[in-house]
């Protein structure tokens, strides 16, 4: 007999034909009740269906892929829930609130760590004299030399002192037990005689057992407590010196950058970065001020791609409490560190913060003026070299008149590219000359093949010494100058007009590109001087310096590019003699002093700071010719880059430039009396300075006598008699010798 299934007891046909009650089973009929019984309701009837096995097996597969399906999407939902519920903004913010926390524990362990270390040992005076040495500062060197040696006689005085503690303790004791048993039994027998009772003797004794016995007792309910509670107290005061002295990770920080890029920088967003610095008296007096701090603030002002503000700062607070941690300030105020520059102007007690929008350092600032204008001219005299844009993002244009110019910093950060931008504006002024060492030798400079009358590439040692003769021949041109400028006809100097008249002193631009080759250079020169060094026997340094002490003011100039400065690959005199001082990102702040001079990086000048291969072209620029804010020693630039393509076609356009200024008529001018001429020039003088001759012949006839050496004018002189005499040692012409050859050339027969 088959058992219906009980889910299928449905009244149908039987597929196999009948009414539906198969043949072998025989309906029961119930017996009637008894008399009497009472008749319960029947049980609802369930209709049926019976299947076969097959069917049964089948119909239990469905049900279970459905009870699958249904587990799946019930899954499926708690897990969308769970992501939900773990990736939202509250959850995130929940959960870097609880590890922040966690982590401020061993962060203050770390500070008391280090601040007991430095209690006890020398490492503060050691890292302080590193700083200074670093610095350069050898009177900070000595002074924390001679603390640090009273710290350690101090030291071991107090640990001698320590070794013979427990003998003076115990002595101590001793002397302390046998006065207050005098004292307890003097008492005692006071109080026997008076009372004339034998016991009152042992009254100060029982009383004194007794208050210890409480003391005792005291202690013994306190130090359970007291041990209980000691460690959450420790871990509440690491917790608390962790939050106020450290900077936890950004990743559980309470509001990263990103979370909060669109933040605009306001009064009250201010105030709390400063508060939130860590510096515990600005803390203090900033809750205790009125209006909350607002009145630290002045107004802050658009500037370019961001704000700027000036943050007059409370009594007792520093500035360099604020320069020092520009970092933490930075994220304070929801920045990365590179867009936060801190600069100290000339208030007192003040520091000036510029706030780059979110990003806006990272974008470019677009190509030179060189390369989208193709009329740009240049004027040594009345122009600006276009170089880039300044923090807040308004065109930066360099003075370049008789200046020296230094660009320094790390390798492959964009030192040549920025200082043969300047180059390439200066070459479209056509009365500029140019000689040049490239001893880098890729090609940097391959462009001014046909413009420089000297160009030098090439990194190997006779290349240095090729540059160091340059500068040698540039001293020689130098000193030609000086003695060729005649304070009774030059009274103003070098003018634009004489530089441009053709007359010997055009502007001359000698460039050393990666000119630590030649500080560095090994070579010794036949007159057994080295080549390098930082001596006087040095020939390029003393070439250097002669020109930075005499040749701006004869329009020659020295511009010079190095690499990592050093006091061995750019000596002191010789990078303290540029006008212009620019520095690329540097590795320390100490290489930064030699780029930039102590008094910028004092007044807030970080190149240190620059992200090294991230602001390639940025640099920071110091000195004269330089646009500076009012008692501002610094300034922040960001460079056009030009391409070596594009460096070409601008080289090409000042080749074409100075074609066209060097064409001259073709029609032949007069043959020139010379003898004559002299005269001519010497006016009524008695005696004049050969140099100054041919300064007044190149002034009365370019064509003709530009370009005359004094050997030339020698020879040209003695074809009729003439012949220089020195006086106080300088070469001079007697006009009355002049006058005398003339008198007999024109005496001569045929003349």
């Amino acid at each position: 007999m088959t058992t219906p299934h009980p889910h299928h007891d449905r009244d149908h046909d039987d597929p196999r034909g009948g009414t539906g009650v198969r043949d072998n089973v025989v309906p029961l009929r119930p017996a009637p009740p008894a008399a009497g019984t009472q008749i319960e309701p029947a049980p609802p009837v369930v209709e049926g269906e019976l299947l076969t096995e097959e069917e049964s097996a089948a119909l239990d597969r469905r049900l279970a892929a459905q009870r699958a399906e249904r587990l799946r999407a019930a899954a499926g939902t708690v897990a969308r829930v769970v992501r939900t519920g773990a990736t939202h903004d509250r959850t995130r913010r929940a959960g870097r609130a609880v590890v922040r926390n966690a982590l401020y524990v061993p962060a203050g362990a770390g500070v008391v760590g280090r601040q007991v270390w430095e209690a006890h040992t020398t490492a503060r005076y050691q890292r302080m004299m590193r700083a200074a040495e670093a610095a350069g500062d050898f009177a900070a060197v000595a002074e924390w030399e001679e603390r640090q040696a009273r710290f350690v006689a101090e030291r071991h005085r107090r640990i001698m002192t320590w070794l013979a503690a427990p003998v003076h303790v115990v002595k101590a004791v001793l002397v302390v037990l046998v006065a207050l048993v005098g004292v307890l039994v003097l008492t005692g027998l006071v109080l026997a005689v008076d009372s004339g009772d034998l016991a009152a003797f042992l009254t100060p004794f029982a009383t004194t057992f007794a208050v210890l016995s409480g003391v005792v007792s005291v202690i013994d309910a306190v130090w359970g407590p007291l041990t209980t509670v000691a460690p959450f107290a420790a871990l509440a005061w690491l917790w608390h010196v962790g939050r106020t002295r450290t900077t936890p990770p950004a990743w559980v920080a309470a509001h990263r950058p990103e979370d909060r890029a669109d933040v605009p920088i306001t009064p009250s967003v201010l105030v709390t970065a400063l508060r939130d610095l860590g510096v515990s008296k600005l803390t203090k007096e900033i809750k205790a001020m009125g209006d909350a701090g607002a009145g630290m603030l002045g107004l802050i002002r658009i500037a370019g791609c961001g704000v700027e503000v000036d943050v007059t700062l409370p009594s007792g607070v520093s500035t360099h409490d604020i320069t020092g941690k520009r970092r933490r300030l930075a994220e304070n105020l929801y920045r990365h560190e590179h867009e936060l520059f801190i600069t100290i102007p000339p208030a007192a007690r003040t520091v000036r913060l510029w706030i780059a929008d979110p990003g806006a350092l990272d974008e470019p600032i677009g190509p030179s003026p060189l390369v989208t204008d193709p009329t740009t001219t240049a004027d040594m005299y009345t122009g600006r070299a276009p170089w880039g844009q300044d923090l807040r993002g308004d065109a930066m244009a360099l003075s370049l008149l008789q200046r020296h110019l230094l660009i320094t910093g790390l390798s492959n950060q964009g030192k040549t590219a920025a200082l043969r931008a300047l180059a390439l504006w200066l070459a479209l002024d056509a009365t500029v000359e140019f000689r040049i060492a490239d001893l880098k030798g890729i090609g940097d400079w391959h462009m001014f093949a046909d413009l420089a009358t000297v160009l030098i590439e090439g990194p190997t040692d006779p290349d240095a010494c090729a540059a160091t003769h340059m500068l040698e021949a540039g001293v020689e041109e130098m000193e030609r100058r000086l003695a060729a400028v005649d304070p009774e006809t030059h009274k103003n100097g070098v003018t634009r007009d004489l530089a441009r008249a053709g007359q010997g002193f055009h502007p001359l631009v000698l460039i050393v590109d990666e000119a630590q080759q030649a500080f560095m250079n090994p070579a010794i020169g036949e007159d057994k001087r080295p080549y390098g060094g930082q001596t006087n026997k040095s020939r390029y340094f003393m070439a250097a310096r002669k020109i930075h002490n005499q040749g701006r003011a004869v329009n020659v100039t020295l511009w010079q590019g190095t690499q990592n400065p050093t006091d061995q690959n750019l000596p002191k005199l010789v990078r303290e003699g540029a006008h212009i001082r620019a520095s690329l990102v540097v590795g320390t702040e100490s290489e930064a002093r030699m780029a930039l001079g102590d008094k910028a990086v004092n007044a807030g000048a970080a190149p240190q700071e620059l992200r090294q291969g991230l602001d390639k072209g940025t640099l920071l620029v110091a000195g004269d010719g330089v646009p500076l804010p009012p008692q501002q020693a610094a300034i922040t630039v960001r460079t056009h880059f030009i391409d070596g393509e594009d460096a070409t076609a601008i080289a090409d356009r000042a080749k074409t430039l100075r074609t066209r200024h060097t064409a001259t008529d073709t029609t032949p001018a007069p043959a020139r009396d010379l003898l004559a001429d002299v005269e001519q020039v010497m006016g009524e003088e008695v005696r004049v300075l050969t140099e100054v001759v041919r300064q007044r012949l190149a002034e009365l006839d370019a064509v003709t006598y530009e370009g005359m050496t004094a050997e030339d004018l020698t020879q040209g002189l003695a074809l009729d008699g003439v012949e220089p005499y020195k006086y106080n040692g300088r070469k001079h012409l007697r006009l009355a010798e002049v006058r005398d050859a003339l008198t007999v050339r024109d005496n001569q027969p045929g003349e």
